[in-house]
């Protein structure tokens, strides 16, 4: 039975993968809260920002193409609208989700003084500025998720009534909130890599 068929055998294999490695390369003999919880908050991470750089990326532009060659005898935009996107979404949201928990599980496990990493973070507190600011950004991203991306794409995919109009204010609510979030990413990413490696400059 090859594990490579289905997505649930090759995330399986890749975490046996994963803890092979650990063993091979050497235990520090103790469990690692900040390190798993940081290993977690990257995969679901890239999940999240994945997906939101494929709808950016890839599907806005294509669900254009579809639509303007649609009256020339093209596919249109129904099978991205019906197959693929309510799936994507699915992924996104709860990527999304999974993302920010993890990553403020993380923020608990990497502090060691007295009080909260979380705490720590979200107040700028010193040696927590940089994270911090990661922290805030990738929050907003997440309220952009579920209060301005996701109802508005239930519209303009048919999920939930709504009229021309709110279908057409939808997309361009939707399409702002995810170019935000994309825009949101880059010095989002900048503050979860900086905390360690230091900024660039």
């Amino acid at each position: 039975m090859n594990p490579l068929k289905s997505i649930t055998g090759t995330i399986i294999s890749g975490i046996i993968l994963s803890v092979i490695i650990i063993f091979a390369l050497g235990t520090r003999g103790s469990f690692n809260p900040w390190e798993f919880w940081v290993w977690v908050h990257v995969l679901v991470g890239i999940t999240w920002i994945g997906l939101l750089y494929y709808f950016n990326f890839v599907q806005v532009p294509a669900v254009a193409n579809a639509v303007a060659e649609a009256d020339s005898g093209g596919p249109g935009a129904a099978a991205i609208n019906k197959y693929v996107a309510p799936r994507a979404l699915l992924w996104f949201r709860w990527a999304a989700v999974a993302t920010w928990l993890t990553g403020a599980l993380a923020l608990e496990a990497m502090h060691t003084a007295d009080g909260s990493g979380f705490v720590a973070a979200f107040t700028f507190q010193e040696g927590y500025r940089v994270i911090g600011m990661g922290a805030w950004l990738g929050t907003i991203m997440l309220f952009n998720v579920w209060v301005l991306i996701w109802p508005n794409q239930k519209k303009i995919l048919g999920m939930v009534q709504a009229t021309p109009e709110q279908i057409a204010k939808g997309k361009v609510v939707a399409l702002m909130a995810s170019r935000t979030n994309t825009l949101l990413s880059i010095p989002m990413i900048l503050g979860m890599t900086g905390h360690m490696h230091g900024m660039p400059f």
